[in-house]
């Protein structure tokens, strides 16, 4: 299997689930923006428990957010027309 589909470890599969659901109910019930709400458990949540790393989220509208608390995460976007943008580290 070539290591961009390697399978993503038990422990970080674990906390998928519930930084999804806590990005939607700050959203839902905060009424914060996806911005806000992805930073808010990537930034503070997240190292709370220990942990580092990323995520990335798509609204509705299809605005892209993507923070993260590691040196670099790889990363790539794209809108209809535009260049893709790619990145490793901060810019």
């Amino acid at each position: 299997m070539p290591a961009w589909r390697s399978p993503v470890p038990a422990p970080a599969k674990s906390l998928c689930a519930p930084a999804a659901y806590d990005i939607a109910a700050l959203m839902e019930y905060g009424q914060l923006s996806l911005y806000s709400a992805c930073e808010r458990v990537v930034m503070e949540k997240l190292p709370a428990l220990g942990g580092s790393g990323g995520l990335i989220a798509v609204d509705r509208e299809g605005n892209v957010v993507l923070p993260f608390n590691s040196e670099g995460m790889y990363r790539a976007w794209c809108y209809a027309g535009d260049t893709p943008t790619i990145g490793i580290y901060r810019e």
